[in-house]
């Protein structure tokens, strides 16, 4: 089966890292661009942990364009105290041996849907902006690709920033809101939180083995979420650390993982008490689903998957597309 034409926004922490070994150093996906938002950290090192991490899974030539360097409207908020400071666990990674693409990712997000309509997949990583900001200058945006799968959201109102709510709807949940309000089930699957809390956490005995493989990208994934291991252990009580963006990834790719999903109507909460939280109605009388949402994966399908891909030594590629 061809690979699976990617574009890939994401605010790039540890486990954002992971996801984009999965797309680009095994063979379901053909990453032609990665955009970038703040997010987990600020938008320039989310930048330069996009560029670090294509280097290693063999997609040097990718571009990496920079995006949104904050929410439309609120105040930025990092996921730096999850991640670390740079992250990716402060284990003192190299920077990249190059910068930057150019061009704002808003306008390649624009760009690249208009150029190959119907040809992308959308994943996104991270909080929404670039894509709410791209919709708001062109309403029909999200019709452009084949399609959008964002992690996003806890379908299960079971939070990690806040009691009920998800960091990446939470950060910017008008962002989010826009792209639901344009959004038809049909076309774009949200894959929450809920769904790596409970499929895709990395317990001790998968650390080790991931460790254990050896290859530079195994040691890279297990070293660089370190800290989110810890984060897991003392706040979210998770038997170990849980891949929200790996797993939403996965199931772009494979989604013959996906084992339970939901077709629903779906807003944020925009209110202080409840920012992020998703407003999901199942009344008989609720408006068509507007999002799919993907409920459960399978597990052992997904940790395969990964264990393969990092299991790999990639050579160079020369992807992308302007």
């Amino acid at each position: 089966m061809p690979a699976l034409p990617l574009l890939i926004d994401t605010d790039t922490g540890s486990d954002d890292a992971v996801a984009l070994l999965l797309a680009v150093a095994g063979d379901a996906g053909d990453v032609r661009a990665v955009t970038t938002v703040a997010g987990n950290v600020p938008l320039a090192t989310a930048t330069r942990n996009a560029l670090i991490t294509l280097e290693l899974a063999g997609g040097a030539a990718i571009p990496v364009h920079p995006g949104c360097d904050r929410p439309l409207i609120r105040p930025p908020s990092t996921a730096q105290h999850v991640h670390g400071q740079d992250g990716m666990g402060d284990v003192g990674l190299p920077g990249p041996a190059r910068g930057p693409a150019d061009g704002h990712a808003v306008d390649v997000l624009l760009a690249l849907s208009r150029r190959h309509p119907g040809e992308l997949t959308l994943v996104t990583l991270g909080p929404l902006t670039n894509v709410a900001a791209a919709l708001f200058r062109d309403r029909e945006l999200l019709t452009r690709f084949r399609h959008v799968y964002c992690m996003a959201g806890a379908a299960d109102l079971c939070g990690n920033v806040s009691p009920t709510a998800e960091f990446n709807v939470w950060a910017d949940p008008e962002a989010a809101r826009a792209v639901l309000r344009a959004a038809t089930a049909d076309r774009v699957t949200w894959i929450g939180w809920d769904v790596s809390r409970r499929d895709a956490v990395m317990t001790p005995g998968d650390q080790r083995r991931l460790e254990g493989l050896g290859t530079p990208m195994a040691v890279f994934a297990h070293r660089i979420n370190r800290a989110v291991a810890d984060w897991a252990r003392d706040v979210t009580g998770l038997a170990g650390y849980d891949l929200p963006d790996p797993v939403a990834m996965a199931v772009a790719l494979w989604p013959e993982l996906v084992v339970e999903r939901e077709p629903a109507h779906v807003d944020v909460a925009l209110g202080d008490e409840t920012r992020g939280q998703l407003v999901i109605d199942r009344r008989r009388a609720a408006p068509p689903p507007n999002v799919t949402l993907v409920r459960r994966v399978d597990e052992p399908g997904f940790k395969r998957l990964l264990f393969d891909v990092c299991a790999r030594t990639p050579t160079a590629t020369a992807k992308g597309l302007s």
